[in-house]
């Protein structure tokens, strides 16, 4: 009896109400189905069964405040190099509330569905790295909050239409690396206010150079137009640019005098490579003059003749001897010309031989006095102020300065100190290593603490102690206050010194990694670090003696002073080593540049020891047996330094600052990601674990700041975000694994000295 009531119950009770996908599930779910090939099965989580799609792998979701009723929505979407195979569906852009798609390094087919301008929030997309075909959808542009399009790595073919003017918010846009073709399209760049990267490269461009790109005063790091086949002259309205931004036009077919205008003034060398018809600096080949016009054709004689005279009677001269003359005459100009351009550059070469590497243009040197004077509140103020008084004495005129084998050589006048005094004074051993003994010593009567590095090594002839001294004197030529500088060396048979400034307050890695009863860097304090380090690194590359590859930028070669001032130390180092037949503590050098200064920590850094010979640091292109080094080595290693103060990780996990709780996320398995994931053709694995990090946190997850910065921050005063912020973006930019894409080291300081101003 009971149990047939049981069952008449069961049977009153009403049926369980069936569970529904809701509709952006069903649109996600379409994804699904276009999918042909998924080996990771990145999407066999994506389930028709349950209610909505919040808890998908690569699917984030919020609470919209829009939304009625109030629950969850997509937000963002990325399945990232997944090597999913198949085509985008257009149900994507059904995801109102959609801000970000990221489905990039797949090898997605088909073309960008324009359905995707109804997903009205999107604010990024991210299709690089795929097999996109097709044209490049106009009606992307009707997305009001449009920021970052990037869907480079593509064969997408056809002209930039004009219709690109609509993209007013668009902050970010990478086309490189497909197969577009047809005239940039001037009017549109104009109407582009907040543009900040714009990167055409690796396309079949053609024309002319619109010189309306000069109004994109927002632009920052490389405006990349490499790789087309543009034509006709550099427009000097590119001169309007900001000074921050680097330009890359190699690899066209431009030609004419590289204008001389505002920022372009400031370009290097190879923003204009392989460019076979342009000419004037910053490139070595010099714009011969254009020769004069012809002169107009004598009018015809007229019918009448004139009254002759005895003198008059006699043939007029032939046409085809008139053009042999005038002939003649020009192939004899161009000869005495072609002689006198010699002459001059044979000259100017014998004069820049006698100079060595420090015969600095006009335009140069007030480069150098800006960088020098713009900051010349900190630091060594008077040294350099008699910086020219200093370069005389180091070129071998002064009285301390005439050394021989034997004899302690003082760089430049300031520094009087005799070898008796200095061995005679008190010292202490500050570390030492492959790289010598470092001692401080305190000379001038107590007043006066310098370091000095005792190289050792073997004996050496008259040649290498001529060529230790000239290394040596361009080493002390570079004077700046953010440079540590070189003020005496001393050879001899038996023994090599090396006499630096000494800074007493230790270096980075000490200060981030913390000593105990140490405080922790506020945001102030690394600011002012990675500003002064910027510049002292730009000095070295812009207008050091020999425009320095440093080649070891690390935490513990920025030392800092008692108000933490930033002195890069290290820098031309090994190749003193060299000479003195030391082998230095690392790798050895490759090429002939120099990589100095004297990294004087003065205690052992708490925590994990970073890796022994920095490669954590170093740009993958650096790492390749027989690579020559390159200025652009030194970018990628202070964008990791520039990370490690922002973060508090080191390059890897196993340098994690002791306030950093957190891990880093593991990579994508499988990943194929391109060169600016660091998988790619230019690096690949060698990328450091930070820059990965931070990056996916940006371009990928959108993680908040908050979660990305140094706890330790966060447990001081307010952080102002769009400071830090932007400081991440010049880290990012620091970073890119193509060297070609990194800004140089000046555009770098410029940026950092922007921020907070």
């Amino acid at each position: 009896m009971a149990t047939i009531l049981l069952l008449l119950l069961l049977l009153a009770l009403p049926p369980p109400s069936a569970v529904a996908l809701n509709s952006e599930g069903l649109a996600l779910l379409a994804f699904k189905a276009a999918a042909t090939d998924d080996p990771y099965s990145s999407l066999s989580w994506w389930s028709e069964s349950d209610p909505d799609p919040c808890r998908w792998p690569g699917v984030t979701c919020a609470n919209a405040a829009s939304a009625s009723p109030a629950q969850p929505r997509v937000i963002g979407v990325a399945v990232a190099g997944k090597n999913i195979s198949g085509y985008i569906p257009s149900e994507l852009g059904s995801l109102l509330f959609l801000r970000r798609l990221n489905l990039h390094g797949n090898r997605l087919a088909g073309v960008i569905p324009a359905a995707l301008s109804n997903a009205s929030s999107l604010h990024s997309l991210y299709l690089y790295g795929n097999r996109l075909t097709g044209r490049l959808p106009v009606a992307l542009c009707d997305l009001p909050r449009l920021q970052n399009l990037d869907v480079s790595g593509n064969a997408l073919s056809g002209e930039l239409p004009l219709d690109l003017r609509n993209c007013r918010s668009l902050q970010r846009l990478v086309l490189a690396r497909n197969a577009f073709a047809g005239e940039l399209p001037a009017g549109v760049w104009p109407e582009m206010p907040s543009l900040q990267q714009l990167d055409l490269s690796s396309n079949a461009f053609n024309g002319s150079i619109p010189p309306d790109l000069g109004e994109l005063l927002r632009l920052a790091g490389t405006l990349n137009l490499s790789h087309n086949r543009l034509s006709g002259v550099v427009p000097p309205e590119l001169g309007r640019l900001p000074a921050t931004v680097t330009l890359d036009l190699r690899f066209n077919n431009l030609s004419g005098a590289i204008p001389q205008t505002g920022s372009l003034a400031s370009q290097g060398p190879t923003a204009f490579l392989n460019n076979p018809g342009l000419c004037g600096f910053p490139l070595q080949v010099p714009c011969r003059a254009v020769p004069p016009p012809t002169l107009s054709p004598a009018p015809p004689a007229t019918t009448t003749p004139l009254p002759s005279t005895s003198s008059d009677r006699h043939q007029p001269i032939k046409t085809s001897l008139i053009a042999l003359i005038s002939v003649a005459d020009a192939a004899g100009v161009a000869l005495v010309g072609v002689i006198l351009v010699y002459v001059y550059w044979k000259v100017k070469d014998r004069k820049e031989s006698r100079r060595g590497d420090d015969g600095d243009s006009s335009s140069k040197s007030g480069l150098c006095r800006c960088m020098l004077w713009r900051h010349g509140g900190s630091g060594d103020s008077s040294d350099a102020s008699s910086s020219d008084d200093d370069e005389n004495d180091a070129s071998g005129g002064g009285k301390y300065n005439s050394g021989s084998e034997g004899e302690l050589v003082a760089i430049d006048r300031g520094f009087r100190v005799e070898l008796d005094e200095l061995l005679r004074s008190s010292a202490y051993v500050l570390g030492k290593g492959g790289k010598g003994i470092v001692y401080k010593v305190v000379v001038a009567n107590g007043t006066t603490p310098v370091a000095v590095r005792r190289l050792g090594g073997g004996g050496g002839g008259a040649d290498r102690c001529k060529e230790f001294a000239a290394e040596a004197r361009a080493v002390g030529r570079a004077r700046h206050p953010n440079v540590v500088r070189l003020r005496a060396y001393y050879w001899s048979a038996d023994e090599k010194l090396v006499v630096t400034d000494f800074v007493g307050n230790g270096n980075l890695a000490t200060a981030l990694r913390g000593r105990p009863g140490q405080t922790v860097l506020s945001w102030s304090a690394r600011l002012k670090i990675a500003k002064g380090a910027a510049r002292g690194l730009a000095y070295l590359h812009e207008c050091s003696p020999r425009r320095f590859v440093h080649g070891e930028v690390k935490p513990s070669n920025i030392l800092l002073d008692a108000d933490f001032t930033p002195r890069v130390a290290d820098f031309g180092l090994a190749r003193l080593l060299a000479v003195a037949g030391c082998a230095p503590d690392g790798p050895p050098s490759t090429g002939g540049g120099g990589l100095l200064g004297g990294a004087i920590p003065s205690a052992k850094p708490a925590g994990p020891a970073p890796d022994r010979y920095g490669g954590g640091y170093r740009a993958p292109e650096a790492r390749a047996p027989g690579a020559k080094p390159s200025q652009k080595w030194d970018v990628f290693s202070f964008g990791v330094v520039l990370l490690e103060l922002l973060t508090g990780r080191g390059p890897g996990a196993d340098h994690a600052s002791p306030s950093t709780s957190a891990s880093f996320s593991a990579p994508v398995s499988g990943s194929t990601a391109t060169d600016r994931s660091g998988s790619g053709e230019h690096g690949g694995g060698a990328v450091p674990e930070v820059v990965r990090w931070v990056r996916r946190g940006f371009e990928e997850d959108a993680r908040p700041v908050a979660e990305m910065v140094d706890p330790a921050l966060l447990r001081g005063p307010a952080l102002p975000k769009k400071e830090v912020v932007a400081a991440f973006h010049v880290a990012l930019a620091c970073t890119e694994v193509d060297p070609e894409l990194r800004p140089r080291m000046k555009a770098v300081a410029d940026s950092l000295d922007k921020i907070g101003s």
